[in-house]
């Protein structure tokens, strides 16, 4: 991945990746929804990822535009995870796992789909 989106950048993507085409007013009302941002806030940081390549921009109504992300949803959190386990956990996806687990209080549908998520990573015989 060329350009490495920051954390307010991944929370646009995550408004975009589920509802794009968008116009920053409805890319500020997602996020607003979750977290107390500024509407000049998001207008920056969105032409700051048109301009990084992250997103595409179209005209919309008036003299607004719908953005479209430009980069994968699975691409970009491949690589924030990896990043994320690289930086915090030293590259061991085991200590990631037993973290999360051992913070957590997983259902019993949770665990069984992690089993099985387990049992289908082992070699066939």
């Amino acid at each position: 991945m060329k350009t490495k989106p920051s954390v307010a950048e991944t929370a646009i993507l995550n408004v975009l990746w589920e509802h794009e085409p968008c116009s920053v007013k409805s890319i500020h009302k997602h996020l607003s929804d979750q977290k107390d941002v500024g509407y000049t806030t998001t207008l920056k940081q969105v032409q700051r990822m048109f301009d990084k390549g992250l997103v595409a921009r179209e005209p919309g109504e008036g003299k607004s535009f719908n953005y479209k992300a430009l980069v994968s949803e699975d691409e970009t959190k491949t690589h924030l995870v990896n990043r994320f386990v690289e930086t915090t956990f030293g590259n061991s996806v085991s200590d990631l796992v037993m973290h999360a687990l051992g913070k957590s209080d997983p259902s019993e549908a949770e665990i069984e789909k992690i089993k099985q998520f387990l049992k289908d990573m082992e070699p066939k015989s």
